[in-house]
């Protein structure tokens, strides 16, 4: 077992882009689900549109990308208001199918091939980056880093640029969660009720954090598309939404770092497992007989092993690393 290689893969794949994607996925739905108590199954629509906002922006109009990624962020706040203002005075169960519903759609249309001139169809779009690449200060053949955590240019200016991101928005989170609004929208996920009674407007509220949660799903979706450097419509699955709540469940919900720590253990155990597997059902005298996994099942053997980590997190430590035990109710009403 070569464990300087597995622990070095691990260590990258805890800083890496999807790391950073995931982490301000699930920040987004923290504000919704973690503090204001909003049951979201479509935060992968607020990334869609805040992603093909920019790109199409960008590519097949020639706006800068400064204007792209306003685009991007407006369609979300759109989308917010759209799904928001018929459904939040419902009960929770009504957002929940119509978030998913809505992202299912989003996905589907710019799937559709008579939108491949304006969405890309399932070729997707490309070419929206030169000015993000513009921007790098690295060199694109020389090393960055140290130790494992070692990149070249492009790679790094992302990772500033991903993690500088998450940084400044976990902050705005932090601060907006203790301000008057935050205890608001944190007493609607205790007591709605009450919060009613007390003369305020908790619709409002919900509309405001379902904005606000929804816009920092998009900024995931534009730092997904900076990352890859195009989109189709197969990044925006329906499992982006739930590895999300993995993520946040993991970290703990209502915690400012949960989501960051979250999204953190769940790649590097994803990575961990994957270069274990594989160095154990390898060679001549595997450690592990492929009569039991071969090459081939190492993928699939990987999520059934964080699966089971998660069925085991839910049955000893529900609130997750840093999460509370109250910190947990949902008003369903």
């Amino acid at each position: 077992m070569d464990w300087g290689s597995i622990f070095e893969n691990t260590l990258q794949a805890m800083f890496s882009g999807n790391a950073i994607v995931y982490a301000m996925i699930a920040i987004g739905l923290n504000v919704h689900f973690g503090y204001t108590g909003l049951l979201n199954f479509g935060q992968v629509g607020f990334v869609a549109v805040g992603a093909y906002g920019m790109a199409i922006s960008v590519t097949y109009y020639g706006w800068s990308m400064w204007i792209g990624m306003g685009v991007g962020l407006l369609l979300a706040v759109v989308l917010a208001l759209l799904l928001g203002i018929p459904t939040l005075r419902l009960r929770a169960d009504y957002l929940a199918i119509t978030t998913i519903a809505a992202s299912e759609i989003i996905r589907l249309v710019v799937n559709a091939p008579e939108l491949r001139d304006f969405s890309g169809g399932v070729d997707g779009i490309s070419g929206f980056t030169s000015s993000y690449r513009d921007l790098n200060p690295f060199e694109t053949g020389a090393d960055y880093g140290f130790g494992p955590l070692t990149y070249r240019g492009n790679p790094m200016w992302f990772l500033v640029v991903g993690w500088t991101t998450v940084l400044i928005v976990m902050a705005l989170v932090y601060f907006l969660m203790r301000s008057p609004w935050g205890r608001v929208v944190k007493a609607i996920r205790e007591d709605e009720d009450a919060v009613r009674a007390l003369g305020k407007n908790a619709y409002l509220y919900k509309i405001q954090a379902l904005v606000i949660g929804g816009v920092i799903g998009g900024v995931g979706g534009i730092l997904l598309a900076f990352s890859k450097g195009s989109i189709t419509p197969q990044d925006f699955q329906p499992q982006v939404t739930f590895i999300a709540y993995a993520v946040l469940i993991m970290g703990g919900l209502a915690r400012i770092f949960g989501p960051v720590v979250g999204s953190m253990i769940l790649w590097g155990i994803l990575s961990f497992t994957s270069a274990f597997l594989r160095d154990a059902t390898a060679g001549a005298d595997p450690l592990i007989s492929r009569d039991i996994i071969n090459a081939g099942d190492v993928g699939v053997v990987r999520l059934m092993l964080v699966g089971l980590l998660l069925v085991l997190l839910m049955a000893f430590r529900p609130q997750g690393i840093f999460g509370k035990r109250e910190e947990m109710a949902l008003d369903d009403r």
